[in-house]
């Protein structure tokens, strides 16, 4: 179901780190296209520079939608930091690197066969963080 979900989206031509968010504000029943297009510079490892993974920067953003800040009367979850340390040690150990240029091994051409795969291991791998501090996320697991 989520390999679904995340396949159409991309097939519609949303960017790794923008189907992140959009299957963070799928659990928590929202629509901000205007959240979903900022998201969009974060894509190819920073707008396209091959820096740090836009699905990986997305994840932590979806982690940060739901634990994060977003008023001044708001605090962040404690939990955030840890969960966002877990999520980058998963990401390196999985994939090798943080960073685009490397997972590509530095050719674009390399994003069809290597990206959607990678982009559902980290969306799911996100969920079950934010699953396992009981946030609202269990409709989406698999």
């Amino acid at each position: 179901m989520l390999d679904e979900k995340i396949t159409k989206l991309l097939s519609q031509k949303f960017h790794c780190s923008q189907v992140m968010m959009q299957m963070g504000m799928e659990a928590l029943e929202l629509e901000e296209p205007n959240l979903v297009k900022a998201m969009t510079g974060l894509a190819g490892g920073l707008g396209g520079c091959g820096k740090n993974c836009g699905a990986l920067t997305g994840g932590v953003c979806m982690l940060s939608l739901f634990a994060g800040r977003g008023t001044a009367e708001e605090e962040a979850d404690p939990e955030l930091a840890a969960m966002v340390s877990e999520l980058l040690s998963w990401f390196e150990e999985t994939y090798g690197s943080a960073d685009c240029g490397d997972i590509i091994q530095g050719d674009k051409a390399n994003i069809p066969a290597t990206c959607p795969q990678l982009i559902c291991a980290t969306c799911q791998r996100a969920l079950e963080i934010l699953d396992s501090r009981g946030f609202p996320v269990s409709s989406l697991l698999d």
